[in-house]
């Protein structure tokens, strides 16, 4: 959940050398290579939940590098926040599809509030960060420790329409197999 980030001193394009204490490896601008060791800063800053922050700012760049570097998708802040909430929360699009496209993240992690990414985007009315979530079939059922759904908390029309068609779609998919049911069992 924590990284250690140096920064340069110079500008250097990485390239690369012979490897030895004087070069340390480094990633500049999607590039990666060895840097002279007196280019770096020698004190270290210390990011708790790099995902995280990458997500909240939108840095689709510094996303990428945590994927990457195998960051934990699915790590939780302090106030038990994944970085895909932290995307939603602050309408980062590109943030959120990436974030999404990854194999196991997780899409109905709650926080301490009991929110998840679905609550987040459909109270800040982001209809089209709802819509991706929806195709991906977050759960429109989940009830906030305020008992809140994500429908519940939609700001707009937009958001509202789509978490209605969704619980729809469920509910209709439902009624219809009980409906099968007891076709079934009156045609005894």
């Amino acid at each position: 959940g924590q990284v250690k980030v140096f920064r340069a001193l110079f500008t250097f394009d990485p390239r690369t050398v012979r490897s030895d204490t004087n070069w340390w490896k480094g990633t500049c601008r999607g590039r990666t290579g060895l840097i002279p060791s007196n280019y770096v800063a020698e004190q270290a800053e210390s990011i708790d939940n790099p995902m995280h922050e990458a997500a909240k700012r939108g840095n689709l760049s510094w996303l990428r590098e945590c994927v990457e570097n195998k960051v934990g998708i699915n790590g939780l802040d302090k106030a038990g926040n994944t970085a895909l909430y932290w995307g939603c929360h602050g309408g980062h699009k590109d943030v959120v599809e990436l974030l999404l496209s990854q194999p196991n993240v997780e899409l109905n992690q709650q926080n301490k509030l009991g929110d998840t990414p679905l609550h987040a985007a459909a109270w800040k009315g982001y209809s089209d960060i709802v819509e991706m979530l929806l195709n991906k079939n977050a759960r429109t059922d989940i009830r906030n420790n305020e008992n809140k759904l994500a429908l519940e908390m939609a700001t707009n029309a937009q958001c509202a329409s789509l978490l209605k068609r969704k619980q729809g779609s469920n509910f209709t998919r439902t009624h219809s197999n009980a409906e099968e049911y007891l076709d079934d069992e009156d045609s005894d």
